[in-house]
């Protein structure tokens, strides 16, 4: 009876886990614009040095200072963004060109 009951244990907790992962990274924003996800980070950076700091104690540990980030997430999405779209909209132009420098040297080859 137990090794009929252990699976679905184990599937009960392994989603449990997931939907609690997947709530609290609605509930803060990181799902959310890039705007939501900066004020997340934000939050996160406020938060996360007095944690380690209590950590640090609690075990005795000596860490390295923590880098600074110095970009603007939302900033950087929106480049990558805007990167891909160039490219995807420039590609039949370059294709084209690339196709005539193509034939152009095949006939310079067989003259």
């Amino acid at each position: 009876m137990a090794a009929k009951i252990l699976p679905v244990v184990k599937l009960a907790t392994k989603v449990t886990i997931a939907g609690g992962a997947l709530y609290v990274a609605c509930d803060s924003g990181l799902l959310g614009s890039s705007e939501q996800g900066s004020q997340a980070l934000e939050k996160v950076k406020a938060a996360l040095p007095p944690a380690i700091e209590e950590w640090m104690k609690y075990f005795g540990v000596e860490l390295p200072t923590m880098p600074t980030i110095e970009f603007s997430p939302s900033k950087t999405w929106n480049s990558g963004v805007r990167w891909t779209i160039s490219a995807l909209s420039e590609a039949p132009t370059r294709a084209t060109g690339y196709t005539y420098q193509g034939v152009q040297y095949l006939k310079d080859l067989t003259k």
